[in-house]
């Protein structure tokens, strides 16, 4: 769960706090480092500057988003927590902190996952609480409630009210949240059909291709439609904004869709590229490793 979560979140670049109007060049370097997805480089940058300034929330939080993304869960709860403490109302570091305790749950013996899930499921409804007009926050709440057991609180039909939410908040993202939902049902035609009509009034659209492509990828179903999808995606320039689809998301997923037609050279080849593009990009280096 949480490295889907990271997927969707680790793109958005929100300001470090505690430095004021001028951060300092470190700073403004590693900020473009990370919203440039280099994570190696811009985390020991980030280590640097809290080395400096211990007691910064906004260096803390950095430092365990980074943590999480490199599967730190111990770093990233440190870090997390003391930005929580010097910044309880700040609701990004609420929602960090969240899924820095989903992937404790994850890591934890059956005896504790529970409390640990309790803590994940506390703090994204506390961040959503504090920003509800942030679309991030909600998306933590569909993938925490889609993929829970019934037993930690788990429930698609809240899982569908907060795809609501944020189609409420961003009607573009709000399509992407609903297909992400159908594939979990298995309700596949659904999920394509939430791109369809873009694609047949602008058949050049690079977030409607790609999401066609995903849900290719993770259906199983339409793979050739899919697969042109997202070549087309490749010779478009992409879009400007935060959290568009890169290159290496691409690759990532034509992969996928050739290990599901049982080309596995051709997956190798696209999981390699696509760790060329960014080699901090996990899921492509998991997939090499299958």
């Amino acid at each position: 769960m949480v490295l889907f979560l990271l997927a969707c979140l680790l793109g958005c670049l929100i300001p470090a706090v505690g430095f004021g109007a001028e951060p300092p060049p470190d700073l403004t370097t590693a900020l473009t480092l990370y919203n440039d997805c280099q994570y190696s480089a811009a985390r020991k940058i980030f280590s640097t500057l809290a080395a400096a300034h211990p007691d910064d929330p906004g260096l803390n939080f950095y430092l365990g988003r980074l943590a999480l993304w490199f599967n730190d869960d111990s770093q990233a709860l440190a870090c997390l927590q003391k930005a929580a403490q010097l910044a309880p109302t700040e609701a990004r570091i609420q929602n960090a902190l969240g899924d820095a305790f989903g992937l404790a749950a994850q890591e934890a013996g059956l005896l504790s996952k529970f409390g640990w899930a309790d803590k994940c499921l506390a703090a994204y409804r506390r961040a959503v609480e504090l920003e509800p007009g942030n679309p991030d926050f909600h998306w933590s709440l569909l993938c925490y409630y889609s993929m829970a057991p019934m037993i930690a609180g788990g429930s698609m039909s809240k899982a569908y009210a907060q795809a609501a939410e944020i189609r409420k908040l961003d009607p573009v993202g709000g399509r992407t949240a609903f297909a992400t939902l159908y594939l979990e049902d298995k309700r596949n035609a659904e999920a394509f059909a939430e791109f369809d009509g873009i694609l047949g009034r602008q058949p050049d659209d690079y977030l409607a291709l790609y999401q066609i492509g995903r849900c290719a990828a993770l259906s199983g179903e339409q793979l050739g439609r899919g697969l042109t999808a997202l070549r087309r995606c490749l010779m478009l320039p992409r879009p400007a904004g935060v959290g568009i689809p890169r290159e290496w998301n691409i690759h990532y997923r034509i992969g996928n869709i050739l290990e599901k037609q049982g080309d596995t050279a051709g997956a190798r080849r696209e999981y390699d590229l696509a760790t060329k593009s960014n080699p901090d990009f996990r899921p492509a280096k998991e997939a090499l490793k299958k």
